[in-house]
């Protein structure tokens, strides 16, 4: 019989003694095991109190590291704990951006808002507490238009670059390599061509929607393109594979602004009968808001490819060009982290008469639950649009148990159906609203990067109060009794669905 053997450091084992070695193996590894859960739990335990403000994060993630063993602790390592410390300051950069505009108060802008402060006082507060969230003052003299789906947006973004003289910055959550995405490309080339400086920031997650990759096609084609935080690429990326930047903007020569929910793909596009396709809202935006949008993809920028975007070729001196007061806020797990649940809690308290939401994934967390079915009980009319049916599968039931206490409270749920309802809307009282790109789920809430702007003007809550009327039109109303009605099965399915809210 032949006797198997190999050398290694210096020493010669013999197949008995593999053999030994191997039960010996056998005899600690559940040990050794133990001993690595046990540890990597109390790590989690301790970091989870540490950092985490939520407590209900905090025992969820200290239960999973105790329950489930080695998967949990490996799970909060790369999805628990936030990394991104993102702001110019924090990269060494100063923020010496410029933001030059007509800021001077008129006898028009003092009478607006003392007819504002007359009508509607509590809202001042509103506007103080943005100040207090964001550090920025409100914005006079802007103009603000909506763009109904891809057909109306897709048009005014395309020709904006394509009148672009100096500068053109895009950022998407997704900007597909299809035929739109096509037209886009062709648009910046050509701007290029032209000697405008172009800057492209796509997220490393919605960067691989399609392929090939279009942050590969612009930078083939000589375009300056990144990938925010591409989880993939390499295995030290993977702790941020869950933090991703949800923002759409896009900036062309520093005066004309556009932000909202639209990305960039052809099911967007209801005229080209896509395969998939999605309702959508995006925004036109002139005046001195444009500087705080430039701003935010200013630091994206940075932060992804170590270069400062300043001088006149970015942040142009700003002109009024219209009545609109705005504001932009950026939210995400950074600094910014909880600035728009601030605001959201802030509209609420101050509602008087109305409140309307449109989102297309409805989770937010226990406070606002709490603030919109108080708001309801006070006499204000709560409407709340969602879509009948979602495109991600299990957030249709995720979504349905908290439901009930909506209604019961007064607040109306309204089911939109196809085609898929991406609108992200919040209205209050005719006059303020918030535009922008967050859903009202704990991913937009908690883990995206995200950017909204409010604005205090009648004329554009009406515009978007229509739009939320056409909406309701055509969609259905939900009822205590048909919620009740669902078997028990379908109720545990679904409450089983909502223990996962947190992680959708």
């Amino acid at each position: 019989m032949e006797i198997l053997e190999f050398a290694f450091n210096g020493h010669t084992f013999h197949g008995k003694d593999m053999h030994i070695l191997l039960v010996e193996f056998q005899t600690v590894w559940p040990y050794v095991l133990t001993l690595i859960h046990i540890a990597g739990a109390c790590w989690v335990t301790v970091d989870a109190i540490s950092r985490k403000d939520d407590v209900r994060a905090a025992v969820g993630w200290i239960g999973l590291a105790w329950l489930s063993p080695i998967l949990g602790t490996t799970a909060y390592t790369l999805l628990g704990i936030n990394r991104i410390r993102r702001k110019g300051a924090s990269l060494g950069l100063l923020l010496a951006w410029n933001h030059e505009a007509d800021v001077r108060m008129t006898r028009e802008d003092v009478s607006r808002i003392q007819e504002l402060q007359k009508s509607h006082p509590t809202f001042m507060g509103l506007a103080r507490l943005g100040r207090m969230v964001t550090g920025n003052d409100i914005m006079l003299g802007n103009a603000i238009t909506p763009l109904l789906n891809g057909d109306a947006a897709y048009p005014e973004m395309l020709h904006a670059i394509n009148q672009a003289k100096v500068s053109v910055n895009l950022n998407s959550y997704i900007f597909d390599s299809d035929p739109v995405g096509e037209k886009f490309l062709t648009a910046l080339k050509s701007a290029q061509e032209r000697g405008v400086e172009i800057r492209v920031l796509i997220d490393g997650v919605g960067a691989r929607y399609s392929k090939p990759s279009m942050v590969e096609l612009l930078t083939k084609e000589g375009i300056r393109a990144a990938a925010f935080l591409p989880p993939y690429r390499v295995p030290w990326r993977l702790p941020y594979a869950n933090l991703r930047n949800h923002r759409k903007i896009l900036v062309v020569d520093g005066k004309i602004g556009f932000t909202g929910g639209t990305n960039i793909r052809i099911g967007h596009c209801l005229k080209c009968n896509p395969k998939f396709p999605v309702a959508c809202l995006h925004f036109r935006l002139e005046g001195p808001i444009v500087a705080e949008l430039q701003e935010m993809f200013a630091i994206d920028w940075a932060f992804t490819s170590g270069e400062s975007l300043v001088g006149s070729t970015w942040f142009p001196i700003l002109e009024r060009r219209g009545n609109i007061v705005a504001r932009g806020i950026p939210d995400g797990p950074d600094e910014d982290l909880n600035k728009i649940s601030e605001i959201i809690l802030g509209a609420l308290s101050v509602a008087e008469t109305q409140v309307r939401i449109t989102t297309p994934y409805f989770l937010p967390d226990a406070s606002i639950l709490d603030a919109l079915t108080i708001a309801a009980m006070r006499g204000v009319k709560v409407d709340i649009l969602i879509p009948e049916k979602n495109n991600i599968g299990i957030m249709n039931w995720a979504v349905i148990p908290q439901l009930p206490k909506l209604i019961e409270k007064g607040c109306r749920i309204y089911m939109v159906p196809p085609p898929f309802d991406h609108t992200k809307l919040f209205v209050v009282d005719g006059l303020w609203s918030l535009i922008g790109s967050t859903n009202w789920d704990p991913r937009s809430l908690r883990l995206n990067f995200e950017y909204n702007v409010e604005c205090y003007d009648k004329n554009l809550a009406e515009h978007l109060n229509c739009i939320i009327d056409s909406k309701i039109k055509c969609s259905r109303q939900l009822t205590l009794e048909e919620l009740n009605k669902r078997p028990r099965l379908v109720r545990l399915r679904d409450g089983a669905a909502r223990l996962l809210s947190p992680y959708l």
